[in-house]
Parts: structure tokens; sequence; C-alpha cells
């Protein structure tokens, strides 16, 4: 199987930039796991039960390295249990762009561009 670059968020690799994806191929095969919808009113025992069940789907593959972003009380639950067991976790870094348009009836458009600048480990 090799080394592998799970894709744990709600941004399928499909849709990458090149320079994100040749950037994450650096890390091993790109495999995506979308990350849970979480309930606002989620129970913290919820929470809990969801990183165990992305624990598993991850420890599948050989010398994972894991890409975690999504609503931060489980990103900061599963982030935990990745470095408990030495797997690498990343955040993916961007610049981001944000431009805002006032329409004459009030009402406001923001536009925001993100441009992939690399990973970063959670430390």
């Amino acid at each position: 199987m090799g080394r592998t670059f799970i894709n744990l968020t709600n941004h399928s690799s499909g849709l990458w930039s090149e320079e994100q994806r040749n950037a994450a191929e650096q890390y091993g095969n790109i495999v995506d796991i979308p990350f849970p919808a979480v309930d606002p009113a989620a129970e913290p025992e919820e929470i809990t039960a969801m990183a165990d069940a992305c624990m598993e789907k991850i420890r599948v593959y050989e010398e994972p390295t894991v890409l975690v972003q999504g609503e931060f009380t489980l990103v900061f639950a599963i982030v935990s249990r990745l470095k408990a067991e030495g797997i690498r976790a990343l955040a993916a870094c961007s610049d981001r762009q944000v431009v805002e348009t006032h329409s004459e009836d009030g009402t406001v458009i923001k536009r925001a561009v993100f441009r992939f600048r690399g990973f970063r480990e959670y430390v």
C-alpha cells in the first residue's frame, strides 16, 4: 500500500490546484475521507465517538499523513489522537484575498479567493 496522504476535509482533492496536489503527493498517495458534519448541539460524547470513528478509518492505511480541517472541536479531538499515535497531522496554509462589493440596496457581497501556500504540521 505504501505511504498515504489522507485528506480529512470537506474539500475533495479532485478540486485542488496542481500545486496543492503535488505538495500532498510528496507525503504519499492521496485518499479522501470526508470530514463529518457536526451538529452544533452535539454533546462531548458525540464528538469523542466521531473522532474515534475517523481514527478507525485512518488506521487502515500504512504510514498515513493526515490533512485535518473542519469543525474546530472535532479537529482538536482527531489531531490529539493522531499525535498520541505518532501520526503526522497537517493543516493547509493559504493566502486569503477578500473583495467586498456593496450594492445600492445595501446588500454586501464578499468574495474570498484562497491561494494554496503549503502544509503546516500541527504542533
